[in-house]
């Protein structure tokens, strides 16, 4: 995001990857709970196992959370946390929005 937009209403500046709002959603709530376990951010997130993934999936593609998979004695444990370009692109985003909203004023 450049720090003076000329025109602080150009939507083509708000990241897609996070625009959707299960994906607005487990951003934010992985900016405060970094790393969250699958089922919790599910819940957090009033989420079906399933769009989760998927979700997950395409923020994963956009490089913007790491996926861990492990165990915890003998059951299976998914860990999700933001990476570093992950909180970058949440911070710009944010600010992006606040742009916007403070032109709207």
């Amino acid at each position: 995001m450049s720090d003076t937009p000329d025109n602080p209403f150009d939507h083509g500046e708000i990241d897609d990857a996070i625009h959707g709002r299960l994906r607005l959603g487990i951003m934010a709530y992985l900016s405060a709970a970094s790393p969250a376990i699958f089922g919790e951010l599910r819940d957090k997130v009033n989420a079906t196992d399933g769009n989760l993934s998927t979700h997950l999936r395409k923020l994963e593609d956009a490089g913007y959370v790491e996926i861990e998979k492990r165990f915890e004695g003998r059951r299976p444990q998914t860990r999700i946390r933001l990476t570093e370009a992950g909180r970058k692109a949440w911070l710009d985003y944010l600010a992006r929005l606040r742009l916007l909203l403070d032109a709207a004023e």
